[in-house]
């Protein structure tokens, strides 16, 4: 349905990598464009430049809203004000206070889909490097036993830390994790290969360039771009060493290394970085079939705004296209 939608509107789609749909034009300025049109048509008027200040209520009814020009009168109303993500666009999170103020229950937001901060230095200066398979572990530093997970997948590396879809899939439960303080996380470079089998690589790459120093050779050991980073890791000694040198404990070591990089998380990137913010209004005070609030019987939800949380690749959007649809129908 929303591929028709848009494309109805003359802004045909197209599907790339990782199931993500795209306007065909690769231009984020045309949907906005296409939408406004599609506003116009149909006799929407938009006031820009308006800043709504809150709800205006009569005897517990929801009669109007008061913007810091002129107040509007209506029969039902659409909350569609999102989280506190991009808060650069307006989206500051006033919505969810009107809320609270008409006594509906609304759970604190807190940035999500957002990159990490790590402490490390390595793993900066690797910023632009990308992983394209690898497996992340994190643990609870307070809670090893009860609060560890893993993922697979793409990660990318940045001047403050680690992004990219499978960071972005896991913030949420890492940031859960952080309230007890930093978490500890560990990359698996091979994560289809028993460490036996680096141990076996390592050893043979060693035998080619036995007579080569250390750094020289370990580019050939490790993923493409991650040669500096892990070499800063090991003892400066081991970096001088020839290879026919290096002992069996040290190439168990490296291999050990490569299997486990370790890292530390700090914090995530906040608001200013975050796809989306969760929290927002209770989903048991509304009727998620008209998406009409329970409390008051002229008031709708959508989007952001809704205690809904979700993974990145256009879920938030659709999220908000399908509240949006189903609040439009019914309010």
């Amino acid at each position: 349905d929303t591929f028709t939608f848009f494309e109805s509107l003359g802004l045909p789609l197209v599907v790339e990598s990782g199931l993500r749909a795209f306007p065909q034009t690769q231009s984020a300025p045309d949907v906005t464009l296409a939408l406004k049109r599609f506003l116009t048509k149909h006799g929407v008027t938009l006031r820009s430049g308006v800043k709504v200040q809150g709800f205006i209520t009569h005897e517990g009814k929801i009669v109007g809203v008061k913007t810091n020009k002129e107040s509007f009168s209506g029969d039902s109303f659409i909350l569609a004000t999102g989280g506190s993500s991009h808060q650069h666009t307006g989206s500051t999170g006033e919505g969810v206070e009107w809320l609270r103020e008409l006594g509906h229950t609304v759970h604190k937001p807190n940035p999500n889909i957002v990159p990490l901060k790590v402490d490390e230095q390595w793993v900066k200066s690797l910023s632009g490097t990308a992983l394209p398979f690898m497996k992340i572990t994190f643990t609870d530093l307070h809670d090893s036993k009860k609060l560890t997970f893993s993922r697979t997948g793409r990660l990318l590396f940045t001047h403050f830390g680690l992004t990219g879809p499978l960071i972005l899939n896991t913030a949420h439960e890492v940031k859960n994790m952080l309230k007890n303080g930093y978490v500890r996380a560990y990359i698996d470079l091979y994560p289809d290969t028993e460490v036996g089998s680096v141990r076996n690589r390592i050893l043979e790459t060693f035998t080619i360039n036995k007579n080569k120093e250390l750094r020289n050779v370990l580019k050939e050991c490790v993923p493409s771009g991650m040669h500096a980073a892990i070499l800063s890791l090991l003892p400066k000694e081991l970096q001088e060493k020839r290879v026919h040198s290096v002992t069996k404990e040290e190439r168990v070591m490296i291999a050990d290394l490569l299997k486990k990089l370790p890292l530390t998380i700090t914090d995530t990137m906040g608001y200013d970085w975050a796809v989306v913010s969760d929290g927002g209004v209770e989903l048991s005070e509304i009727d998620m079939k008209t998406m009409r609030s329970q409390k008051h019987n002229n008031l709708y939800f959508t989007g952001d705004v809704l205690n809904i949380s979700r993974p990145s690749g256009g879920y938030s959007l659709q999220l908000c296209w399908t509240t949006g649809w189903v609040a439009g129908k019914n309010s």
